[in-house]
């Protein structure tokens, strides 16, 4: 059974950082795509970054140049640094897996099998 637990969100100004983790369980990092969603209120639900089994990353327009997206497979670990936050980052943010090694061209909420509960950022001006 796959499980994933995201952890590191929080409360802060605009400016500043959060590392976001997601820990899994009964799936290897190694041979999944992996990914970073989120959704704020009354919006759909968007990727983020994405990193593929032989470490290719993509990133969401919105974030390129100030998230970074990373993964430790000997932890089964997912991270997404996040910089120079702003007020619009404000989102429940999900970690995704996908069957197979590949990422999708587009981060597609419809294209990942697995998901975790959440954990809310909170950016303020």
């Amino acid at each position: 059974q796959v499980q994933l637990v995201e952890s590191g969100g929080g409360s802060l100004r605009s400016g500043g950082s959060l590392r976001l983790s997601c820990a899994g369980s009964g799936v290897i990092y190694s041979i999944y795509c992996m990914a970073w969603f989120r959704q704020a209120p009354g919006k759909e639900r968007e990727g983020v970054a994405g990193i593929d089994s032989v470490g290719r990353k993509m990133y969401a327009d919105s974030v390129k140049g100030r998230f970074t997206i990373s993964e430790d497979h000997a932890k089964n670990t997912l991270y997404l640094q996040m910089n120079s936050l702003k007020p619009e980052d404000t989102a429940m943010y999900y970690c995704a897996a996908r069957n197979g090694d590949s990422c999708p061209q587009t981060l597609s909420r419809m294209a990942f099998d697995y998901w975790g509960q959440g954990t809310q950022v909170t950016v303020s001006s």
